[in-house]
């Protein structure tokens, strides 16, 4: 079965809330600068019944290039993880 299409998700979903297409689609680009905003902001966002971002702290640390082998020093950052809520994980397995 193939993935679902953002255009597919739109459709799918303006049919089931009986609403017009444009406006899911205005409304899932809200939500998805609230969640850049919050997470910036206060380090997480949830999605309820389907899990969070969370801004995670990488630590420096050593690693390869895998073209010659190398040994590099990969500096650290800021990165943004999603974690799945139990919610979401018991009907998928």
């Amino acid at each position: 079965m193939p993935k679902m299409t953002k255009s597919q998700m739109l459709t799918a979903l303006a049919e089931k809330c009986d609403m017009p297409k444009k406006d899911v689609a205005t409304l899932l680009e809200e939500m998805t600068e609230m969640a850049y905003k919050e997470v910036k902001k206060n380090g997480e966002f949830t999605i309820p019944g389907v899990g969070k971002l969370v801004k995670v702290n990488r630590k420096a640390r050593m690693g390869r290039n895998p073209a010659t082998g190398e040994e590099i020093k990969i500096p650290a950052k800021t990165v943004v993880k999603f974690r799945v809520a139990k919610a979401a994980k018991d009907p998928v397995l």
